[in-house]
């Protein structure tokens, strides 16, 4: 049956399972704010949509599969076949090698040779021929991420009748950087078809309507004042006013900014549930054990600036003595599983810097820092964000960072204080925070001391200022404001 919702993202709902008899289990996600949970609980209200994914399939005359999963979430689901010689190009080197880098502003690690264009080609046409296949007359069509950026034409040349929208995970950079790309005309023609396109911060819609003016003859509306919960100046990524729309060929495409939310009262009932409450006193007992504990939690990745945090933390050592003991950094690293060469680096430059710094400053009873690179369950991270004095987040360049949001939703009500980098996208709305540049020792130095000075109650007026954006700005406002542009005239 044709559906009226169609969402279109390279991975699926659930993960697949499969028994040893050879049955098939869909197995539920633990954290209540990746963005795949996200986008699953849109099908409750659209209980007739369809989610277009990929399997992996060795066998090249595979066809698409299409089944319905009916608990905890009804969704049809639609997966598209392909080979991992496929993926490995399309999404490990293409979009990983080439346009990940680019999206986040370091050029140098940009790499252009291995990439293979045509089969992200092939790859976004099989996705909009499905999308097109399950659209009902007059559908919407919800696209995620850059990997799919061709999608957008694909459909709007397949069915004029649908309604496009886009949403962009990552930062969008500014135009002189996003032309490195030798496909960039292609790209932005391709988004050019949508009837909007979302972005998590003004800054990047404006990167955006920036790098569509300079590369093709577009129109554009005049600026306008950005919502008041944006902040309009005085940081890296701060935007005073942003282009509404664009127009191309005749056609109009809104540029909607809202960023991703959390899930806050989800938050804070597991936070009172006895077994993170249990978790906690745990942490407390054991790692805390009085002193001041320094959470960051972060991925094995050149843009999250964690060589950069360990560094700073080593020159706090150097010039306080007297903090020696009575501080604790927990680094929660995960490591990446792409087999990547510029990840395997940079997490071996994690560990050397982590060995170094605890093999000059450790005593018998304190080691300053404990890195774990494992993923650590949902419940447990909660536990953490609720016991950590300070959270520590400092990327070189983050699409939005929903760490920072949930550290605040685990912390209302409460003192504790986030260090954050002003090159991620919640610096913009996380009013409260210590914001901090990670390019400078200085300013990352002057942040961390600030931080473990801060007065009770300046902590506790900053963090009702963040736990009220982060309940204010949800992830069902990020959808419903997502939708709404498409749905509305």
């Amino acid at each position: 049956m044709p559906s009226s919702f169609v969402l279109v993202y390279h991975r699926s709902p659930f993960d697949e399972v499969i028994n040893a008899d050879g049955s098939r289990q869909w197995q539920d996600q633990k954290s209540p704010n990746g963005i795949i949970p996200t986008l699953r609980n849109l099908f409750r209200s659209h209980p007739s949509g369809t989610w277009i994914a990929w399997r992996q399939n060795e066998d090249p005359a595979a066809e698409d599969e299409t089944l319905t999963i009916e608990e905890p979430i009804a969704i049809r689901l639609r997966r598209i076949p392909l080979r991992q010689e496929q993926i490995g190009s399309f999404y490990h080197v293409t979009s990983k090698e080439s346009i990940w880098p680019i999206l986040h502003s370091f050029p140098s690690f940009f790499e252009v040779n291995n990439a293979d264009w045509q089969t992200f080609k092939d790859v976004n046409q099989r996705f909009a021929e499905a999308a097109c296949n399950e659209a009902a007359p007059g559908a919407s069509i919800w696209i995620h991420d850059y990997n799919l950026w061709l999608a957008p034409g694909f459909i709007r040349a397949l069915r004029p009748d649908v309604k496009i929208s886009f949403f962009h995970h990552t930062p969008f950079p500014s135009s002189d950087v996003f032309s490195i790309l030798p496909w960039r005309e292609e790209i932005i023609e391709s988004l050019l078809c949508c009837d909007a396109v979302g972005f998590h911060i003004p800054r990047y819609a404006e990167n955006f309507a920036r790098a569509a003016s300079s590369l093709l003859p577009v129109k554009k509306g005049p600026k306008a004042e950005i919502a008041e919960h944006f902040l309009p100046c005085g940081s890296a990524l701060a935007q005073p006013d942003a282009t509404p729309w664009l127009e191309h060929n005749g056609h109009r495409v809104k540029l909607v900014a809202t960023p991703v939310g959390t899930s806050p009262d989800v938050i804070r009932g597991l936070r009172d549930t006895p077994s993170v409450q249990e978790l906690i006193q745990e942490i407390e007992t054991n790692t805390k054990r009085g002193r001041t504990f320094i959470l960051s939690a972060s991925r094995v990745d050149y843009t999250k600036g964690n060589e950069e945090l360990l560094r700073t933390f080593e020159r706090l050592l150097e010039r306080n003595e007297s903090i020696h003991g009575q501080v604790v950094l927990v680094l929660a690293c995960v490591a990446a599983n792409t087999g990547m060469k510029v990840y395997e680096d940079t997490q071996r430059g994690i560990e050397e810097t982590v060995g170094r710094i605890n093999g000059r400053f450790s005593k018998i009873d304190w080691v300053p820092i404990r890195l774990t690179t494992q993923r650590i369950p949902y419940e447990e991270m909660v536990a953490w964000f609720a016991a950590s004095d300070i959270c520590w987040i400092t990327p070189l360049r983050d699409g939005l960072n929903l760490v920072a949001k949930e550290y605040a939703a685990a912390r209302k009500g409460r003192g504790g204080t986030l260090v954050l980098s002003e090159f991620t996208g919640a610096s913009v709305v996380m009013k409260g925070a210590v914001l901090t540049n990670p390019y400078s020792h200085r300013r990352m130095d002057e942040a961390i001391d600030m931080a473990l000075t801060l007065s009770q109650a300046e902590q506790e007026q900053r963090m009702a200022s963040m736990a009220a954006s982060v309940d204010q700005l949800s992830v069902d406002h990020w959808a419903k404001e997502q939708l709404g542009a498409i749905e509305s005239p």
